[in-house]
């Protein structure tokens, strides 16, 4: 019997994915991100899909600069290598062949910050409907449409929406305060829930001026809005700022930013009303202060003078770390050193580095049976 072209493509799209197909898809989509950021970079004034893209992400939300989110694509990028994605995915067995309806609730403080939740629920089977923030409308759905190219059996798997309904798990990912809200609406369903966290810097003083210049990366990228980014410095009881300041001077170009520079200007004002003692140098502020998570352009500080005492502490208060960075020799408990990040390596997570710690990809295979 002769079979038309037409359903040739059809059969093969009712076919099961297995991992391999899901690996393949990923390093295609490492390869396109390296080569569409490439483009951008020899012609930033060049009309594409991608430029077009992020002009408008830009409008809807000031803080995803052009330059930040080029810089996000180039880490997805070296995340999505051929390699790393086997090794990411080689733990796991074969995806179930009918998933669940995943809702996920996509926070909007980073450029493409999402997209680790988009491609676990894809990878596991399931199917994916998100809700995006309001002043993130456009990064997330060109990521998707450039998977649903590479390959369309994900078109019907893959939905955004103004309304999570007809879900069956639910990923959300937000502050304290809303986290309480999705805990009441959604916790009906098996669910992932994220709250504030954020990355410390632990100092002891002998750090190199290369070493707390890398640092910088950690306090500044994406102007601190990470959950990742530094928010809050632990140093010895007679550290001296001045290298430290020296070495964040280098950043000074974040001045040019006027919602940043906004933020920092009110801050500065503020705290010289209340007369709280702090050090700034025109564009950061250091304050000591217990509080973890700091407001824009205002980075907290706290001495200490027991490594002993310094590590309980930071046990204590590890569900509100994302990650520590660090000398490697800094930190001796074996649960502090499994969260520990070189100095300005904490935007450039690893795809096994899970945000809080939570196994995504394990936990959505467990929804569907084991992996």
């Amino acid at each position: 019997m002769f079979i038309s072209k037409n359903e040739i493509e059809l059969f093969k799209l009712t076919l099961l994915m297995k991992k391999q197909d899901y690996t393949a898809i990923l390093a295609e989509f490492g390869r396109r991100l390296a080569q569409m950021s490439s483009e951008y970079k020899s012609d930033p004034n060049k009309s594409t899909p991608l430029k077009e893209t992020i002009r408008s992400a830009s409008r809807a939300n000031s803080w995803f600069t052009e330059a930040n989110c080029i810089m996000s694509i180039d880490q997805w990028a070296l995340a999505l290598s051929k390699e790393k994605v086997e090794l990411w995915l080689g733990k796991y067995g074969e995806p179930r062949e009918k998933g669940m309806t995943v809702g996920v609730i996509n926070a909007g403080n980073i450029p493409f910050v999402g997209l680790h939740d988009l491609l676990s629920v894809v990878v596991t089977g399931h199917n994916y409907l998100g809700k995006n923030a309001s002043d993130d409308p456009y990064l997330l759905p060109f990521m998707a449409d450039l998977l649903i190219e590479i390959d369309p059996r994900l078109k019907e798997r893959i939905r955004f929406v103004a309304q999570l309904k007809g879900i069956e798990a639910v990923i959300a990912t937000g502050s304290n305060n809303s986290a309480r809200y999705f805990e009441h609406y959604f916790g009906k369903y098996p669910n992932i829930i994220r709250k504030n966290r954020n990355g410390v810097a632990v100092l002891n003083g002998s750090e190199t001026k290369e070493q707390l210049e890398m640092l910088g990366k950690d306090v500044f990228t994406y102007f601190g809005l990470g959950c990742r980014n530094v928010s809050k410095l632990y140093v010895p009881s007679d550290y001296i700022f001045d290298p430290f300041f020296e070495a964040m001077y280098s950043f000074n170009e974040i001045m040019n930013h006027n919602q940043y520079m906004n933020n920092f200007e009110y801050n500065n004002s503020v705290l010289l009303l209340k007369q709280v003692p702090f050090l700034q140098n025109g564009f950061l502020i250091i304050m000591e202060d217990p509080r973890i998570a700091s407001p824009i352009s205002i980075l907290h500080y706290e001495r200490y003078s027991n490594r002993q005492e310094l590590e309980k502490h930071l046990l204590e208060n590890s569900e509100n770390l994302q990650c520590i960075v660090a000398a490697p020799e800094t930190l001796s408990n074996p649960q502090l050193k499994a969260n520990h990040v070189g100095f300005g390596n904490t935007q450039s997570p690893k795809l096994w580095n899970y945000a809080d710690g939570v196994d995504t990809v394990g936990w959505l295979g467990s929804l569907a049976g084991k992996l």
